[in-house]
């Protein structure tokens, strides 16, 4: 019997089953909420009318893909270009076919990475329409059962020159965040959260082990966080739902500082 993608619409996470799932497993983690009024689970066929989709340019070599309205947690999907092949980080919910198409005239994919399960969103899709190497840490393989990651990897994994995951655990056992010293980027994950003010701007940064539950980081985890992001000279930060630019290494570490002093989930005002 063949085993079919099946999307949560609650947190958007995809599952292959031979029949409706009877549960999510993202959703029945501590670190995500259950749906109110049960469970529902969606095909691609039955998702992709729902949608329309998105994307554009972020920062010169850096695409952003969405669709609207919201599914699931709304995750984005970031490429980066290069002349030696293109490195996709996190995904969006789903993809149309004009998004594949643009994913082809940028110049297809070479690589696939994501921080975590929420940011995977349709990564078995990319993985079905470009067959690149697909990089997951290896403390989060229990997750990744809609795909085939090709290559687990330890504390850190060098893509190419200047572009780097790095293993932080703590909002999950395998979280990584991915820097890119050419951009001076850091695509955080969940390791960050950016909150934006009336003007769309970047006014407050947060970290957590739930952000549902508001359940902050221990202090060995941030220590953790800390150290990782000291050695990363950034200036831009993408997470899997916003982006934002002057948000920079000295924020990270202040941030970090709070929650080693005292736990907690409470973002701290960005100062200009």
């Amino acid at each position: 019997m063949p085993l079919e993608p099946y999307a949560c619409s609650n947190c958007g996470h995809w599952q292959r089953y031979f029949t409706v799932p009877p549960d999510c497993p993202v959703c029945s983690d501590v670190r995500n909420d259950l749906p109110e009024d049960g469970w529902d689970f969606v095909t691609p066929a039955a998702l992709a009318p729902r949608l329309a989709f998105h994307w554009r340019e972020a920062i010169p070599g850096v695409w952003e893909f969405w669709s609207t309205p919201r599914f699931g947690l709304d995750s984005h999907g970031w490429l980066l270009t290069y002349p030696d092949g293109n490195v996709a980080f996190e995904c969006a919910p789903f993809y149309d076919a004009t998004q594949l198409a643009q994913i082809e005239r940028l110049g297809g994919l070479r690589v696939l990475a994501a921080s975590h399960p929420h940011g995977y969103g349709a990564l078995w899709q990319l993985q079905e329409h470009f067959a690149p190497e697909v990089l997951i840490q290896k403390d989060d393989l229990r997750w990744t059962k809609a795909m085939r990651v090709t290559r687990p990897y330890d504390s850190e994994f060098e893509i190419r020159p200047g572009l780097t995951l790095h293993h932080t655990g703590g909002h999950y056992e395998g979280h990584a965040i991915l820097y890119d010293s050419e951009r001076r980027a850091v695509f955080a994950g969940d390791a960050l959260k950016i909150d934006f003010n009336d003007r769309g701007a970047a006014s407050g940064l947060s970290c957590h082990k739930a952000y549902h539950k508001a359940i902050p980081l221990s202090p060995a985890e941030a220590k953790r966080y800390r150290g990782i992001f000291a050695k990363l000279d950034f200036d831009s930060v993408f997470t899997p739902f916003e982006y934002a630019t002057g948000v920079d290494t000295a924020h990270a570490l202040a941030l970090l500082d709070s929650v080693i002093e005292r736990p907690s989930t409470r973002p701290i005002r960005l100062e200009r």
